[in-house]
């Protein structure tokens, strides 16, 4: 890795993906401002402390502060290298928004000169980069962009998606392999010598659009997987068999690794990068849609499971377990943890205790229910029923003693000695007839 004290870094968007990459390329030495909408989360960083949970990122980000090559503002400053980290959700229709990307590539036009390079690291639709690279020449006349000026073009513009997992992100973003699309084949070259400053992994170049698409398939795949488990998960619901024994076994086969399903699917990359295909080419795909409507339907699913339990024991308090969309993180993102909480909090108001180690206080939605949150071992002193819906550390570690007396409901899979209600018996199938 190369270090630059020369080199003059913008990240916009100090959020669970601008924030680490803003430290990590500040940790060789170049002069990073992380610019950012929220006035609180400028101050934090400038305090040198965060305002998300990752491990050994408040570590890093109060030494660079320290040391001066990192620092926070709501205002853009000129630099040589711009990373654009917003978030790109969809709406109610399921259609991708890029509008903040699009509002940060207005911000940068005003500052931007000869030289620079800009680089979209937010996951978004193919063809995205493009449009990156029509704003600015719309706004910036006077500067050549690639694509437009062949090889005379005046900046770099390039698409280099995050592929990290939360609670490793710091590690990942220097290990993993980076993908780094172009406009041109010169602006990847550029970003390419840029991204070799900080990482480890491999990084390969190609077009714009190819690195947009990898990125949308990479979390597509993912989804597609965990639908198959999900929808297993019912097969076994509706059969009276242990779909985590069954999902073990199976992958005893050299040629099978069927993933682990849950209450459906979260986070800001799974639960929404497939629609961006789906919208681009809806008649295309068909296996990606429905893999969607699976993932989806499983947290309706279990929200009518817990409704149903809660209903039938109507002295009983019941705690859920887990409110991230992953184990051992603070982010809720789309997360169906959250999703079932608020629901069966909807339906059964101060009834329901919500045990999420990862905050500090309940979504304002959840404690207006009248839910409240408390810790594992109030739980375990007060809740009659569990539902184990994050397969968070702490959770694991209740032995079996301690729920002996409880209903539980296990969407995680991670108390594999809990008894289970024995289901009832199914009709025997009349195949006379």
């Amino acid at each position: 890795m190369l270090s630059d004290p020369e080199l003059s870094v913008v990240v916009m968007g100090l959020g669970y993906i601008g924030l680490p990459t803003a430290a990590v390329i500040a940790r060789t030495g170049a002069r990073v401002l992380g610019v950012d909408v929220t006035e609180s989360v400028v101050e934090t960083v400038n305090s040198g402390r965060v305002h998300i949970e990752e491990v050994d990122l408040d570590g890093l980000v109060s030494g660079v502060v320290a040391r001066g090559t990192l620092r926070a503002s709501m205002t853009i400053e000129p630099a040589d290298v711009f990373v654009i980290a917003v978030p790109t959700p969809f709406d109610t229709d399921h259609a991708p928004n890029i509008g903040y990307v699009l509002d940060a590539a207005t911000t940068i036009a005003t500052v931007l000169k000869a030289g620079d390079t800009i680089i979209l690291e937010s996951t978004s639709p193919v063809g995205t980069t493009e449009q990156v690279r029509d704003v600015l020449a719309k706004l910036r006349p006077d500067i050549r962009v690639p694509g437009r000026a062949g090889e005379q073009a005046d900046i770099a513009i390039a698409y280099c998606p995050e592929r990290v997992l939360p609670g490793r992100i710091l590690v990942e973003l220097i290990d993993n392999d980076r993908v780094i699309g172009g406009i041109t084949p010169r602006c990847a070259r550029k970003a390419l010598t840029f991204y070799r400053r900080f990482v480890r992994g491999a990084c390969v170049t190609t077009t714009a659009r190819a690195a947009e698409m990898t990125k949308l398939t990479e979390n597509a795949f993912r989804d597609v997987n965990i639908a198959f488990a999900n929808e297993l998960s019912l097969i076994a619901d509706t059969m009276g068999v242990d779909v985590w024994e069954v999902i073990r076994l199976a992958n005893r086969h050299p040629r099978v690794n069927i993933l682990q399903p849950g209450p459906g699917v979260g986070g800001h990359c799974i639960a929404v990068d497939p629609w961006f295909l789906v919208h681009a080419a809806p008649d295309q795909t068909p296996l990606i849609r429905t893999a969607r409507e699976v993932n989806d339907g499983k947290t309706d699913h279990v929200i009518g499971q817990v409704s149903a339990l809660v209903d039938s024991m109507p002295d009983a308090v019941v705690a859920c377990l887990g409110l991230a969309f992953k184990a051992n993180i603070d982010d809720f993102r789309e997360s169906p943890a959250l999703k079932v909480a608020q629901a069966v909090a909807d339906a059964f108001g101060d009834r329901v205790r919500i045990v999420e180690p990862y905050a500090k206080s309940l979504p304002i939605a959840l404690a207006e229910t009248g839910a409240t949150l408390i810790d594992v071992d109030s739980a375990i002193e007060t809740c009659a029923i569990m539902v184990v819906l994050v397969d968070h550390d702490v959770f694991k570690s209740i032995p079996l003693e301690e729920r002996a007396d409880k209903t539980v409901l296990d969407t995680r899979g991670i108390w594999p000695d809990q008894p289970r209600p024995v289901p009832p018996p199914r009709p025997a199938a009349d195949h006379y007839h």
